[in-house]
């Protein structure tokens, strides 16, 4: 999307006939009309101030300011007065970025707008981000900044499509096409120029046709085609980038190919203006320079562009028609016209084509591109499907209740899309650098070409200029710019592809840094669904016989227990008809079942009704023990049985927190239950650190105690209670099939429920960062190493000059290296 404004707002315009500009702000707060002359005042107080009136239905704030105030100070003014401006976020693509030093240019040109909060920009997705004051910043005020800066901008698309990966195949193929042009006009001058040292006579040959004149003017002529065509990209951004004083990778190419070019086109033409013994031809390599810059941005555009494939396939599987059933009849419509209430048709070997309710039929729906999980879940009337699974046996209907944007399809393409824009804190030393990077290297260039031509024997014109075009050349910091996003888009598609969404980029580093893990309970380490696990009847009483009563009594009941009885019963048999029920609260529960008076409840109300419970005392004691919830039951006013509920422990939980132990993680539960079924459930699952009966805002203290102790902390929850602690974490995990208060007040959302899941996020930041510091070294250490050495370093302990080819070349290898190593990410996970 464009951008993300409350509507109420317009960004600021110029007046006609006036020297000022009109703001137009939303104001927070106002509540009467004391609030409304407070902020009129602490407006019309601003210097130049005039027409200031303020809203309160609207909730707006209007004004002309003078062009010599900043709109910020409006904003300033609010606050001042004891209101607040909202924020919002306005989002371009930015085309023509190449390396880390345009990623800063762009964010210093976003950050001067006024109401600037903070900018992200990506050099990986090509994605620019403003936070700014609702109200004075418009898209078209981005998109110029953007292009004071020196770059294109884009709109974003509103909802989810394949623009962004045309737009990079377009850039793609474009590369291709100036790759393949170059190449075929580079041969022949590196023929003719070196041809003489893998074939003796050849150089002579050439020369005896050609003559010495015209052969340097055939290689001038090709050299040439080279740089006014394919080479064209370079000085199209980088010499209007160096005149505005920001260079780039782009100018340092530039620079490097373009001095090669103009030293040789001067050797050719007028030779008499160089220093004796000093003309020479580079026209190799500057056709060189060139050729294998554009083969490395080939390699680099196809590498990112599998890095951004799990977003792509995401898309895929969004199916582009469906089947829409109206009087009986059917037909086919494209899914984009599907409205909500829609019934839809859905036949076996097809994707759902939107989020909806099954109404008739059943089937089993391949849910692994939302959950990661292989195996079919079985749908029946009433349950949820959602969009772009794909149905493998039955047929079904469904009631169309999400489509477009607000399909969880697209919602996920929308979260890891953000989170793939996103900057980890790491990148804030890369920012840093890179800030000062290319004029540092324009600076050692300069001083390596006077070098050579102070200390080294003459004639060294040559030499310095092919030591400064080397360092030039070597330098770009594309690498530096490529080495965090690339490895943050890699792996946040990969945990997609696994069911583990991250918000944001950031998530990935908080996750690596986490020390302690904390659960909660039910829902999350349990089902959630209470089932009866045991029954243990007395002489004289079948299970079939009280598990039918007791499971009639239970069905008048609401609560969880009693539904866990009941839905047991219903499961082994037919459940008969009650009469007389009472519910005795903390207690439990009696009717008559065909004249039979039965009871359900705890030691207390079987001594109430009389009931003695010593021959299954123990048993209680046993099951409670364990973590579960022990039931008596009378029949005929005698003890009949002993019941047991209890919310099940999910079967891979043990594995999956021992995996996290392993990591050196430590691991703890907090949960609102008693502290004996708490500390049962602990001890099932090796759990140490428990925090038992704490309410909500109890899980936040328990957090706080837990950073002390151990530092950062990860907490892990599914429900509407879980929804403060989720927020006060360093990071909060929620399982994806809890509520939607917790998934939005969570950094990481686990699709499938499945605690696997949380290993694998743990496993996928821990994989990520690493990378990414790869990467770094990889990057900073290229350029230390290297840069001495195409100084010429090297010359002074007897060893070779570094050709400026060789320099290209290196440094076209340096940026598919670092896109290579984080592609290995794809491989990634627990």
């Amino acid at each position: 999307m464009d951008t993300v404004l409350d509507p109420s707002t317009r960004p600021s315009t110029p007046v006609s006939g006036s020297a000022g500009t009109r703001l137009t702000l939303p104001v927070e707060g106002m509540s009467c009309a004391s609030c409304v002359g407070r902020v009129e005042r602490a407006l019309a107080a601003l210097p130049g101030a005039v027409d200031v009136s303020v809203n309160l239905a609207t909730g707006r704030a209007s004004l002309v300011l003078p062009e010599s105030v900043p709109a910020s100070r409006a904003v300033e003014a609010i606050h001042e007065a004891g209101y607040d401006v909202p924020e919002s976020v306005t989002a371009v693509a930015v085309e023509g970025m190449s390396c880390a030093s345009c990623v800063g240019r762009v964010e210093r040109a976003l950050l001067a707008l006024p109401g600037a909060v903070a900018a992200s920009v990506n050099l990986a997705t090509g994605r620019a981000e403003l936070r700014h004051a609702a109200g004075i910043v418009s898209v078209s005020d981005v998109e110029a900044a953007v292009r004071r800066a020196g770059y294109e901008p884009r709109p974003l698309d509103a909802a989810p499509d394949t623009s962004h990966e045309e737009r990079q195949e377009r850039e793609a193929a474009a590369l291709r096409r100036d790759l393949t042009i170059a190449a075929i006009l580079t041969s022949p001058v590196v023929v003719l120029d070196m041809g003489g040292h893998l074939l003796p006579g050849f150089h002579h040959a050439v020369t005896g046709v050609l003559g010495a004149s015209g052969l340097a003017w055939l290689q001038a002529v090709l050299a040439t085609a080279v740089l006014a065509g394919p080479g064209r990209r370079f000085f199209r951004i980088g010499v209007p980038n160096l005149l505005r004083g920001h260079p780039d990778m782009n100018a340092l190419v530039a620079l490097g190919a373009g001095a090669a070019y103009l030293f040789s086109l001067v050797s050719t033409a007028a030779p008499r203006l160089l220093p004796e013994g000093a003309a020479h031809l580079y026209f190799e390599a500057s056709v060189l320079i060139v050729t294998l810059i554009l083969l490395g941005r080939t390699l680099e555009a196809r590498a990112k562009g599998r890095a951004g494939a799990a977003i792509a396939r995401l898309i895929d599987l969004s199916p582009k028609t469906a089947r829409l059933v109206e009087e009986g009849s059917e037909r086919e419509v494209p899914a984009s016209d599907l409205r909500i209430g829609d019934r839809v048709r859905v036949r076996p070997g097809e994707r759902v084509p939107a989020d909806g309710t099954v109404t008739a039929g059943s089937s089993f729906v391949d849910e692994s591109m939302i959950t990661g999980e292989p195996v079919p879940v079985e749908k029946g009337m009433g349950t949820r499907v959602v969009g772009g699974t794909l149905n493998t046996t039955g047929s079904f209907d469904l009631t169309v209740d999400r489509t477009g944007a607000d399909t969880a399809l697209a919602r996920i393409v929308r979260m890891v899309e953000e989170a793939q824009g996103g900057k980890l804190p790491i990148q804030a030393l890369v920012d840093r650098v890179t800030l000062w990077f290319v004029p540092a290297v324009i600076a050692v260039a300069v001083l390596t070409f006077l070098a050579w031509l102070v200390f080294a024997p003459a004639p060294a014109f040559g030499h310095a200029l092919v030591a400064a075009i080397s360092v030039l050349i070597i330098a770009c910091p594309c690498a530096m710019g490529l080495a965090t996003p690339v490895s943050i888009m890699v792996g946040t598609g990969r945990a997609a592809e696994r069911g583990v969404l991250f918000r944001q980029g950031a998530a990935l580093q908080a996750l690596r840094e986490a020390r302690v893990i904390a659960l909660d309970k039910t829902g999350t380490l349990t089902e959630g669904r209470p089932r009866l696990t045991d029954l243990v009847t007395v002489p004289g009483f079948t299970r079939e016989e009280v598990l039918a009563l007791a499971g009639a009594v239970e069905a008048r009941s609401e609560h969880p227990v009693a539904r866990a009885i009941a839905e047991a019963a219903r499961e082994a048999g037919a459940v008969p008809e009650t009469e007389a029920f009472e519910a005795v609260p903390g207690h439990g529960v009696s009717a008559r079942i065909e004249g039979r008076p039965v009871a359900l409840g705890n030691r207390r109300f079987m001594g109430r009704l009389g009931v003695a419970t010593d021959t299954l005392e123990a048993d209680a004691a046993r099951l409670a023990g364990e973590g579960k919830s022990p039931i008596f039951a009378a029949v005929d006013g005698r003890l009949a049985a002993l019941l047991a509920v209890a919310d099940p422990v999910k079967p891979e939980a043990r594995t999956a927190l021992d995996a996290l132990r392993t990591r050196g993680l430590t691991v703890a539960m907090l949960t609102g239950d008693t502290r004996a079924t708490a500390e049962a459930v602990a001890r099932s699952l090796g759990i140490t650190e428990v925090e038992a009966e704490v309410l909500p805002e109890g899980k936040v203290a328990a957090l706080r105690r837990l950073r002390e102790a151990h530092g950062p902390i990860a907490f892990v929850g599914d429900g509407i209670n879980d929804a403060p602690a989720l927020a006060e974490a360093d990071i909060g995990i929620a399982i994806g099939t809890g509520t939607d208060i917790a998934v939005e007040s969570a950094d990481v959302v686990l699709m499938s429920g499945a605690l696997g899941g949380l290993v694998e996020a743990v496993a996928l930041s821990r994989a990520t960062l690493a990378n990414i510091r790869q990467n770094l070294f990889w990057a900073f250490a290229y350029n230390v190493a290297l840069i001495p050495v195409a100084a010429g370093v090297l010359t002074i302990f007897g060893g070779p000059q570094l050709s400026p080819v060789l320099a290209a070349g290196a440094m076209a290898l340096s940026s598919v290296f670092v896109v290579g190593n984080a592609l290995r990410l794809r491989r990634a996970g627990a």
